[in-house]
């Protein structure tokens, strides 16, 4: 049997003059299987074409479609309606990151900022034959690199983040767990203590209280808890060695 819910969310444009932050409800008849994605496409459709939201792949792969939901940060096309049983979802749109309008942020300008700090690519000075085989390395280390990059750039860890609400300037679990990456990456030739001259201080890995927020919302699990840990643990080594 189906059941009315009622979808509770935020509308403001910020680049409108007369746009003030309220709620607007609605309501629907809620579907077998009904996602958010799903339930804010019907609003959208029949409801409130005004509505503003991001998605992409419908498949938790992009990571547009993020947003808090009940006050936690969660992709909108994994997360089921029948999971509230009260039938009330409130939505806002994530924290941190620059408001377009109504449920849409702009997470790509911060991304791509974090890239360039933590200088997020292979830095080697071997010359590089394209159309030679990729250079081999261990199947374990592989895996342990694969694991850290499997984010999706969604910035659940970013809008769960204590520390990152306080201190406008730190990097945040993603750009802690982007450095990680490449320090246990062979194909990254620099050192512990390059990576403590982009992460060593209290915008790096310092400033984090360790809260595990990131840990707990991230909706691919990557283990953010043991990569900033052991950052933290390599970049302890360094500074006392100063």
């Amino acid at each position: 049997m189906s059941r009315t819910i009622t979808i509770k969310a935020l509308k403001f444009d910020p680049q409108s003059a007369v746009s003030k932050p309220h709620f607007k409800e609605y309501q629907l008849e809620e579907i077998p299987s009904m996602t958010l994605f799903i339930a804010l496409g019907i609003i959208r459709e029949t409801l409130d074409p005004d509505l503003s939201f991001d998605f992409v792949c419908r498949a938790g792969i992009c990571g547009s479609c993020a947003m808090m939901v009940n006050g936690r940060p969660r992709l909108a096309c994994k997360t089921l309606t029948s999971s509230y049983s009260e039938g009330v979802i409130t939505l806002m749109p994530m924290p941190s990151f620059p408001l377009i309008k109504d449920l849409s942020v702009n997470t790509g300008e911060w991304f791509f900022s974090m890239t360039k700090r933590v200088e997020s690519w292979a830095h080697h000075r071997k010359e590089v034959d394209i159309t030679q085989p990729e250079e081999r390395i261990d199947p374990d280390e592989a895996q342990a690199v694969f694991e850290l990059d499997r984010c999706i750039e969604c910035g659940c860890c970013i809008a769960a983040c204590g520390t990152k609400l306080m201190r406008e300037n730190f990097i945040g679990a993603a750009g802690l767990n982007r450095a990680m990456r490449f320090l246990i990456d062979s194909h990254d030739e620099r050192t512990d203590e390059d990576f403590y001259e982009l992460v060593g201080d209290d915008d790096g890995i310092f400033g984090c209280m360790s809260l595990i927020g990131c840990h707990d919302t991230c909706p691919k699990e990557i283990p953010l808890q043991e990569s900033l840990a052991q950052l933290r643990n390599r970049m302890v080594k360094v500074g006392r060695s100063r």
